[in-house]
């Protein structure tokens, strides 16, 4: 059995006090696509998942990525609403170079703002770095998304540097990408100085 397989079972959940983050299946479309109605959620998100077809043409990427063990896509499940409130994901795996990324994140209108993803991302941190023993977690997002920055640096995520036009936009436009990161060394001070609400 590979590692991927090992750590990341079609059965894996991950939790916290508000969110359970569960791997996403096929018959999650019909939640996801509730969520995905406001254009301004896709504004900085590398497609339009407004769109039908292309957000059932992202889930089935996702899938093919999970079955090539190149990324781990979850559902986002808010237990005080008792519904699903978007996505994300565990992607770019390296177990040799213990080395992961999250990233592919997005929430529905209503649940921005609302605590859901700063727990998300302490379940994420906190796996990656606990059981799967990774040394680097990193995360990207449009240099232009001043929100996603904010809330990045108000997790204890360390800013590395912009890589110029990294991305094709579904609006054409090029998207310059900037990188923050965890590192093993500093999880257990993030933790107790960011998160020390949910430990």
């Amino acid at each position: 059995m590979s590692e991927y397989k090992s750590y990341f079972p079609d059965s894996l959940q991950l939790e916290t006090p508000r969110v359970q983050l569960r791997i996403m299946r096929e018959n999650d479309f019909d939640s996801l696509k509730e969520l995905t109605s406001d254009q301004e959620i896709w504004k900085y998100f590398t497609k339009n998942l407004a769109i039908e077809t292309e957000l059932k043409k992202w889930m089935n990427e996702a899938f093919e990525d999970r079955k090539q063990e190149r990324r781990v896509p979850f559902v986002i499940f808010d237990k005080d609403e008792r519904k699903i409130c978007g996505s994300t994901s565990y992607g770019n795996i390296s177990f040799y170079d213990k080395r992961i990324e999250i990233g592919w994140t997005w929430l529905g209108k209503e649940f921005r703002g609302s605590g859901v993803n700063r727990q998300a991302k302490f379940a994420l941190l906190s796996f990656a770095f606990e059981v799967l023993n990774m040394e680097r977690v990193e995360l990207k997002t449009d240099n232009l998304n001043e929100r996603s920055k904010a809330a990045l640096r108000k997790i204890g995520g360390k800013e590395e540097g912009v890589l110029r036009s990294h991305m094709l936009m579904h609006d054409n436009r090029r998207r310059d990408s900037i990188y923050f990161s965890f590192l093993k060394p500093e999880w257990e001070f993030v933790r107790r100085n960011f998160f020390v609400d949910l430990m």
